[in-house]
């Protein structure tokens, strides 16, 4: 199968080890990964700011460079999200047929990666190994916008030595919200510090979430306080491939 990667914008610019490892993963399954070269930014963070017309015009660009491909994989919840749900939605508010029809014929083509893997190619055993102790934070997106239920978890039990460890209030947003966590600074830090808790009172190595901003998040607030754990992002656990672990970063 070619499968199509949007990286996204902060994996682009900030983890492009993120991206790297998802093309690892689906390589060694027998994959060819595309990376369409016009593709920019989905235009979450304008249309969750109200820019709906700005956040239309990169819908429409995403919605052309992903055009052709028998399947996409996007390795954030959140920007799979925002075009699965609102891409349509914004069309319709804003009176762009063309937008409408082009979100519905791809919104069957996109995937997270975890959806991808379990879903579409029936696996969840990628051959990976990470002998470590990982807490996995299920962010928002993944719950209430994807509805991804236990996907990652499957996929992270079936790795070679890694110790899945429960995170207490694992379903607490960790305050990052985009544009939230800066308009709303106090509160995101607190909810953060929440989080940070949680991962230490576990025990955990690693945590473990589908989306890098919300891993920028909990693993900034944790390096201030000198915590031990260290960030990764799901794609960089299923890329170790039995090759000695000791990836992922305190972002």
């Amino acid at each position: 199968m070619e499968i199509a990667l949007l990286v996204t914008c902060v994996n682009d610019a900030v983890y492009p080890r993120t991206g790297q490892a998802v093309v690892a993963v689906l390589e060694r399954l027998g994959h060819r990964v595309a990376f369409p070269p016009s593709q920019t930014c989905c235009g979450q963070m304008h249309l969750n700011s109200g820019y709906r017309r700005q956040a239309a015009s990169l819908a429409r660009r995403t919605v052309e460079a992903l055009a052709g491909y028998e399947a996409v994989v996007v390795p954030s919840a959140s920007c799979a999200g925002a075009i699965v749900e609102m891409y349509g939605y914004l069309g319709e508010v804003l009176g762009d047929g063309g937008l409408v029809a082009g979100a519905a014929e791809l919104r069957g083509r996109v995937h997270e990666l975890s959806q991808l893997l379990v879903d579409v190619l029936k696996v969840t055993d990628v051959g990976a190994r990470f002998p470590h102790a990982v807490a996995y934070h299920p962010t928002c997106h993944s719950l209430r916008s994807l509805h991804l239920g236990d996907r990652p978890l499957q996929l992270l039990g079936s790795v070679d030595g890694l110790e899945l460890v429960e995170l207490g209030d694992a379903t607490g947003c960790c305050g990052f919200g985009g544009t939230f966590a800066l308009k709303n600074a106090a509160t995101s830090a607190a909810m953060a510090a929440d989080k940070v808790d949680a991962v230490v009172a576990s025990g955990a190595e690693y945590l473990c979430a589908l989306d890098s901003s919300c891993l920028a998040q909990i693993g900034g607030a944790g390096s201030r306080r000198g915590a031990a754990f260290r960030t990764i992002h799901l794609a960089e656990i299923l890329a170790t491939s039995g090759q000695p672990s000791g990836g992922g970063s305190r972002r």
